[in-house]
Formats: structure tokens, C-alpha cells, sequence
């Protein structure tokens, strides 16, 4: 095949995959939600397996950024939970994304909650999960992690077995760390999922404080041991007072702290009381944290005062809504409920609304 005519094919290819989306959705939607995500995996490690994803374009260079040493193309990621066992890096990627982040994943395998654990608000294009971090656990993920093709930014967002006291919580998390360490681009550690018991309490400063110091020291001696370095980000939670941003924003200052994810999902049902699944327990996403999340990216980022680079997530479900976060001070946002909505098109206006509000 000639080679000029391959980026034809290529854009052909994405737009055949765009325009299918809604078709896709309509049957997807069909059924159950955690049933519909399974599927959309097994698709994407098909397409990925039989060489369909090479007929879509490379990942865009729009707006490139270093941060932490590391080259992104553009400024628009894949935040964790899609992915939670990292097998399907390969399809993430080939949409386009700057960076993928997998996840979360514990020392030790674990079914995690009952189902139903995940719901669709469709009204308020939002999403309900209280999944509780299954996944197959830390061996089994960074197995598949090393079997990617994507040579892009991988990032690996890692959490405690649900057992785990928060006594000893910082042993899951160097457990996790000390694994991810020759296959990351970056660890994502995760305080603020709703789904763990007790897990949002290590977003305290004395617990907060103790964590980060005890994955500072690890840092250097995996470093050392490694020859290479691998950022660490703490993600957080959006139903933070305004003085509890304020107060982290310090801690992490103060420690030295190299990024921040802000935000998870939210335990608010604000914007979508009385529809059905609202009373559902867990975190919700989508079009209703979409505000909330925006207000803490600017704290926080106002507070961190340029200091440590802020990745901005949460109900990010138009172009517009990734130029806010980016407007509010985040230096890379990403993408999760709006992608199920709004599909792999999103991925595209998103790095392009994004280069271009940074012109």
C-alpha cells in the first residue's frame, strides 16, 4: 500500500468508528452496565489482537507537555476504572489518548461488591459504581501491562485490599508501588474511592503525611535500584471542605508531593434525586460532578501555587468541560463517564479543543 494513502485509510477508519458509536451505545445500553463494559473489553482485545486498531491513526501531537520527565502528546488521558486489569491498553490507546492510567489494582486479588454494582442515570448522563476495587490483583496486572504493544504513558493507579486495617494500609500501597515500579510511566495512589470502607480517611493530614513519607523513601531506593525514576500522584476526592483542599494542598507542598489527580467520583446525589438508581450506594460520575470537580482543580490549584503539576478529572463530558479544567489550572485532564456516553469521538475534540484553547 502506498504510504500517502495510508493516512486516508486511517481518518477513514476513525470516522467509521465515530459515527458507529451511537449505533454501538443504543445496544450496549441494552444491557446491564457492568455487562455492557465487559463486552466493550472483550471488543477492544479483539480489535487489538486481529491488527483493526493499526488501520486507526497514532495518537495526536497537540499541545505536548513534559511533566515529570515524561514527553505526553496531548493533554487528554484515560483515567482509571475502564481498565481496571490493564488488558486493554492497547485498544485505549489507539483512540488516541495522551496517556492511559490502569486500575485500581491491589497487592492481592479480590472479587470486590456484590452485583449490581454499577448503574446508569442516562437523564443526567451519570453513572453510579460501587465496583470496590476488583481486580486481579498486582501480579496478574503488571503481567499484562508488559504484554502491551502502546509504547505511550502508562499509568498505574494502585489501592489497599479492602482487609487491609488502615493501620496497615502503607504496606499495601509499597507493595503495590515496588511492583508498578519497572512497568509505570507514573502511580496514581488512590485515597478516595467511596467503595472501600475507611479509605477516604487516609485523605487525613497525620495518615496523608506518614503515606507520602513512606513512599518518598521508597522512591529513592527503588530509583537507585531500578536506574530510573517513576512519578508518584496522590488522587483525590471532590466532596473535600474548601479548608481540607487547602490543608492538603499544603501537606503536599510540604512533602514534596509530584502531582495531583483531582477528582474521584462523588458521594453527592445533588443533581439527580428522585431519578432511578440515585439511592444506589457508591460514587457517582458524569455530567453531575462535572462543576463540583471543576471548583476543586481551581483550590487546589490556587493553594499548590504552581508547585506540583494537577491532573483534572471528573464529569468532563464535552469539549468545553476539558478547556475548564485545563482553564482552572490542570496541566492534563481525563476522560471516563463521557466516553461512555459520548464514545471515542470525545477522545479527538477534546485533544483538539484542548490545543487549541492553549494557542
Amino acid at each position: 500500500m502506498p504510504s500517502r494513502s495510508l493516512p486516508v485509510l486511517q481518518r477513514a477508519a476513525r470516522g467509521l468508528l465515530e459515527m458507529s458509536y451511537p449505533l454501538a451505545r443504543a445496544g450496549l445500553f441494552q444491557l446491564d452496565a457492568e455487562t455492557a463494559h465487559h463486552a466493550t473489553i472483550r471488543a477492544l482485545k479483539v480489535a487489538a489482537a486481529t491488527g483493526l486498531l493499526k488501520l486507526l491513526p497514532p495518537t495526536p501531537e497537540a499541545a505536548p507537555v513534559t511533566l515529570w520527565g515524561l514527553r505526553v502528546p496531548n493533554r487528554v488521558g484515560l483515567a482509571a476504572g475502564l481498565d481496571k486489569t490493564g488488558e486493554c491498553i492497547d485498544g485505549f490507546g489507539a483512540m488516541g489518548f495522551g496517556f492511559v492510567e490502569i486500575g485500581t489494582l491491589t497487592p492481592r486479588p479480590q472479587p470486590g461488591n456484590e452485583q449490581p454494582r454499577l448503574f446508569r442515570i442516562v437523564e443526567r448522563e451519570a453513572i453510579v459504581n460501587r465496583m470496590g476495587f476488583n481486580n486481579p490483583g498486582m501480579e496478574q496486572g503488571m503481567a499484562n501491562v508488559a504484554r502491551r504493544t502502546w509504547k505511550g504513558i502508562t499509568g498505574v493507579n494502585i489501592g489497599k485490599n479492602f482487609d487491609t486495617p488502615n493501620e496497615r494500609a502503607v504496606e499495601d500501597y509499597l507493595h503495590c508501588l515496588r511492583a508498578a515500579w519497572p512497568h509505570a510511566s507514573y502511580v496514581a495512589v488512590n485515597l478516595s474511592s467511596p467503595n472501600t470502607k475507611g479509605l477516604r480517611d487516609l485523605q487525613q493530614e497525620e495518615s496523608c503525611r506518614a503515606l507520602i513519607r513512606a513512599l518518598r523513601a521508597a522512591q529513592e531506593q527503588l530509583a537507585q535500584q531500578h536506574q530510573r525514576h517513576v512519578p508518584v500522584l496522590i488522587k483525590i476526592a471532590p466532596d473535600l471542605e474548601d479548608a481540607h483542599i487547602e490543608g492538603l494542598a499544603r501537606l503536599f507542598s510540604e512533602e514534596k508531593l509530584e502531582g495531583v489527580i483531582a477528582t474521584n467520583t462523588t458521594l453527592s446525589r445533588q443533581h439527580v434525586q428522585y431519578l432511578r438508581h440515585a439511592e444506589e450506594r457508591g460514587g457517582l460520575s458524569g455530567a453531575p460532578l462535572t462543576r463540583r470537580a471543576t471548583e476543586v482543580i481551581a483550590r487546589l490549584c490556587r493553594a499548590l501555587d504552581g508547585s506540583m503539576p494537577v491532573i483534572g478529572a471528573g464529569g468532563i463530558m464535552r469539549p468545553a468541560d476539558a478547556v475548564e479544567k485545563l482553564q482552572a489550572g490542570a496541566s492534563l485532564i481525563q476522560l471516563y463517564t463521557g466516553l461512555i456516553y459520548h464514545g471515542p469521538g470525545l477522545v479527538r475534540e477534546c485533544v483538539e479543543a484542548c490545543a487549541g484553547a492553549l494557542d
